[in-house]
């Protein structure tokens, strides 16, 4: 990953800095049901406070594309970023134009205003030259701190940045950094654990991981699809029978590249997923016909364990099973546990992302002790696929 300028290279006093942060949160009834993007962007505009800037933070919100949809409006974030930063924070009813200027004009040093729904114009996702000029006229420096936004190459993630001085925000500077230290530049061995129900929507992510760490474990239903092209008989199971040839071309794949594919040797069985199944531990090669594959096995998860005592590194992107429904959050949780210990005793880094991923960390009650957990959702997993991503990239230098 090329070197990006951060906070710390940048001078804002008096200057008016466009912050681009994601508000995109959960909401439920015009109110925020999950404030983590918040919280997480609570560091970079208490430093640009501190720093004596003018502060203007912009966001999309869902996707009205490019009509004023009242149920997407930016508004009710306002008091919930104000307690968060500890600061009154000014609201414009649009994100450029008179009312934006005004709102933007009346800032003083150490002021924040947010702006309204970005993507209410048609030029934002357009990556249009004009709009950019627009966002532009109400700024003097550029921060983007929405990593989660980086892989759209749209005006304000990555426009803005060819256009006024560009740092990154000290969310966005934790991520790459985090992101490095997991496979630009890790300690190795390095571990890739990927889960999830479908190999379908993770091919991008298995061909370039199996070239770039030490040992891959595939888990969940993905894991399923793989031993159907070993020739294992998976009974009930979610699993994508057409993809036999895609599976056996990655364990070739690895093969040649000296990555060690780890799968599952037992399963915790059921003759579906539901609360109070009856279920059963088996031999991964003795899955009955009538039973579906629900969790990994506690053989499969001790053998887990025990790599994962070798490694100095892992990233983790999918559930090993199906977490949402207990008994079948046991393999998750176990592994999620190990990984909690080795990395609160230093001797792991641990970098973790995706909804699921994070999810079941938080069930598993260890979010906290990994190294770092992405929020960033589609461009962590572009950014697993090897891709470059717009908003990375214009930031660097």
């Amino acid at each position: 990953m090329a070197s990006f300028k951060t906070l710390d290279r940048a001078n804002v006093e008096g200057k008016r800095v466009l912050v681009r942060a994601d508000l995109n949160v959960p909401m439920k009834e015009g109110r925020v049901t999950d404030a983590t993007r918040i919280e997480r962007l609570a560091p970079t505009l208490k430093d640009l406070i501190a720093k004596k800037a003018k502060v203007v933070v912009l966001s999309h919100f869902d996707r009205p594309k490019g009509k004023r949809v009242p149920e997407m409006s930016l508004k009710p974030i306002v008091p919930v970023l104000a307690k968060v930063i500890g600061a009154n924070v000014a609201f414009a009813d649009d994100c450029i134009g008179a009312e934006a200027k005004r709102i933007v004009d009346a800032l003083q040093p150490g002021d924040v205003a947010l702006l309204e729904n970005l993507r209410y114009h048609n030029g934002e996702e357009a990556n249009d030259a004009a709009f950019i000029k627009d966002l532009a006229a109400l700024g003097d420096v550029y921060v983007n701190d929405a990593f989660s936004a980086a892989h759209r190459a749209h005006a304000s993630t990555e426009g803005l940045a060819h256009v006024l001085p560009a740092y990154a925000g000290r969310q966005m500077q934790a991520e790459l950094e985090a992101l490095a230290s997991a496979l630009d530049n890790p300690k190795k061995p390095v571990m890739a654990i990927v889960g999830g129900s479908k190999i379908s929507t993770k091919l991008d992510v298995l061909n370039n991981l199996v070239e770039r760490v030490d040992l891959l474990v595939i888990g969940g239903g993905m894991a399923n699809t793989f031993l159907n092209a070993q020739g294992v008989d998976v009974g009930k199971s979610l699993c994508e029978r057409d993809l036999a040839g895609t599976a056996r071309g990655i364990l070739e794949k690895a093969k040649k590249a000296g990555c060690e594919v780890v799968l599952p040797t037992d399963a915790v069985v059921a003759e579906g997923l539901k609360d109070g199944v009856a279920t059963a531990v088996v031999d991964i090669k003795a899955v009955p016909a009538d039973k579906m594959i629900l969790d990994v096995g506690p053989a499969s998860v001790r053998t887990l364990e025990g790599k994962l005592g070798g490694c100095k590194t892992l990233l983790w992107n999918g559930p090993l099973g199906a977490f949402e429904i207990k008994p079948f959050d046991a393999g998750t949780f176990a592994i999620a546990k190990a990984v909690a210990a080795l990395t609160d005793k230093g001797a792991l880094i641990s970098v973790a992302g995706g909804g699921d991923t994070v999810a079941a960390l938080n069930a598993a009650g260890v979010s906290e002790k990994l190294t770092y957990i992405s929020t960033a959702g589609g461009a962590f997993l572009e950014w697993m696929e090897g891709k470059e991503l717009p908003g990375v990239k214009a930031l660097e230098g």
